[in-house]
């Protein structure tokens, strides 16, 4: 029971994007198509999976043990860089059209907030390493929601009858700041 509040919560209650507000620059500038949104969401979901079990084991049995525990920020950093760097190599392997879709996106995932902040908060909440990477997994799969969701959304009102005043990012925003509104209201079940 106790790893389904996490994933319920993780992914609807306390979502990354639409709730915590980390992880901006991707949800915006990714969400244009409903499958870049899914290929960043899975790029992302393999990243934080992966990295919370080796950045769980680097905490606890280097960083702890050494009493350098001031050094996660940057090691956490360094772990991130490597797995994107990972899985940068294998799309533009595996799937070209989707590593130009992603573009400038790809590599900053490095440096998404979101990412960063999960291995930390994975640390602070003091999670076993299964919960981690429960945590950090469901955490993904909420990313990967609000982006495909808004990237259905912002296709939908290419197709609507805009003001000209409004297309574009101003009416992105409206969207992103309505979809956070409506995930705030799952805050009551948890």
């Amino acid at each position: 029971m106790e790893y389904l509040i996490i994933i319920i919560s993780a992914i609807f209650v306390n979502n990354i994007v639409l709730s915590q507000f980390l992880g901006i620059c991707p949800f915006l500038g990714v969400s244009t198509k409903v499958e870049t949104s899914l290929g960043m969401g899975g790029a992302v979901t393999f990243v934080m999976a992966i990295s919370s079990l080796v950045v769980y084991l680097i905490q606890y049995y280097i960083l702890v043990p050494l009493h350098i525990e001031y050094m996660q920020t940057i090691v956490f950093i360094l772990v991130i860089a490597a797995l994107v760097q990972m899985v940068e190599i294998v799309l533009k392997k595996l799937s070209p059209s989707l590593y130009q879709a992603l573009g400038i996106f790809l590599p900053l995932i490095t440096t998404n907030c979101a990412v960063l902040g999960i291995a930390i908060l994975l640390v602070q909440k003091q999670y076993n390493l299964l919960e981690s990477v429960v945590f950090a997994t469901a955490t993904a799969i909420g990313f990967t929601v609000a982006l495909v969701l808004f990237a259905g959304l912002r296709e939908r009102l290419a197709l609507a009858n805009v003001p000209a005043a409004m297309k574009g990012i101003p009416v992105a925003l409206v969207t992103a700041s309505i979809l956070a509104m409506a995930f705030m209201g799952f805050s009551g079940l948890v």
